[in-house]
């Protein structure tokens, strides 16, 4: 098994770059990747200074390389469509000079997000659609998918010239959210050099078969990352469709940014579905399933862990999940 285990570090975002690869390597990891961009900031990767130093970029890589490690994915997860002038173009511009940069480093993969656009010209938020019953809302992704077009058009030529591949995570308030809606986009463009990050933990609280659907999408899957996910006992009398969070005050220590102004709201007390350590919402053998389906599209595919279980603390959280995944991978 040549499956590339390892982890994307913005768990560790409080750490240096080289501690924090000391603690995936503590891990039995040694795929890695590192944020440079989008909605949150990029402290193990000073994107300004990689892309004007060819010294600077050798020295980065060496990092990695002293530790036996590999740099296999830059994550610039945004939403490069958001018609709101301090997120959309900004995030645009991240995705854009992260591209450049995969291309300088020899990093094969680019994770990100497709983005929403507003409804319709003059809107000044972004409008997720997700059940056109009537027929208004299908006026409404027709315009929306209009501008995702054209901006991923251009995104997959730079990324062909760079010789850089663009794994979109399908993550729900964007437009690509299941595999069905990443293949319309790259029907739609025509793209050669964009494909999926399978995160499955999106699939599964909206009720998809991971593994099925890493086996529809076949060779457009491109990178992948291992998170889960569970749905919990207020799915009852709330459904994975709940709006029931509720605002963050602007002063609130660790709040997560998603743009200028904006953050992560407050999820409820009783979620219907929560993040949790891989392995603590399905057990190993889900995980070697998982795994496998990997393989019989890419046998030396990356699958870095997403650690966002509140419930541990950040080193321990991963600790449990690589060991679940390396547990995972034994059984292949």
């Amino acid at each position: 098994m040549t499956l590339k285990l390892g982890a994307y570090t913005a768990c560790l975002h409080d750490l240096p770059l080289a501690a924090a690869l000391d603690v995936l390597g503590s891990n039995g990891l040694t795929s890695v990747e590192v944020n440079t961009g989008g909605f949150i900031p990029s402290p193990h990767c000073h994107v300004d200074l990689l892309l004007s130093s060819a010294q600077a970029r050798r020295h980065y890589l060496g990092v990695f390389a002293a530790r036996g490690m590999e740099l296999t994915g830059l994550n610039c997860n945004g939403n490069p469509l958001n018609p709101l002038p301090g997120v959309g173009p900004k995030h645009a511009d991240d995705l854009r000079r992260t591209i450049e940069l995969a291309g300088l480093l020899g990093v094969p993969n680019v994770v990100t997000m497709s983005g929403t656009p507003g409804s319709d010209p003059g809107a000044r938020y972004p409008s997720w659609v997700v059940n056109p019953w009537d027929g208004v809302y299908l006026d409404v992704l027709d315009y929306q998918w209009g501008v995702a077009a054209e901006f991923w058009a251009g995104i997959d030529a730079q990324a062909r010239a760079s010789g850089v591949r663009v794994a979109i995570e399908m993550h729900p308030h964007n437009l690509v959210f299941s595999p069905v809606t990443l293949r319309r986009l790259v029907d739609l463009t025509g793209a050669t050099s964009i494909g999926a990050e399978m995160d499955p933990s999106h699939l599964m609280w909206q009720g998809m078969d991971v593994v099925a659907s890493i086996r529809w999408l076949g060779p457009l899957v491109f990178h992948a990352a291992a998170k889960d996910a569970m749905i919990t006992p207020g799915v009852a009398i709330r459904g994975v469709l709940d709006t029931s969070f509720e605002r963050v005050p602007a002063d609130a220590e660790g709040k997560v940014p998603t743009g200028y102004g904006f953050w992560c709201a407050a999820w409820p007390q009783d979620p219907a579905w929560r993040f949790v350590a891989v392995g603590v919402g399905h057990d190993v053998p889900y995980w070697t399933e998982f795994l496998r389906a990997l393989a019989e599209v890419d046998p030396d595919m990356a699958v870095n862990i997403e650690h966002e279980d509140a419930g541990y603390d950040r080193l321990d959280g991963l600790a449990l999940a690589a060991a679940n995944l390396r547990a995972a991978a034994a059984k292949m």
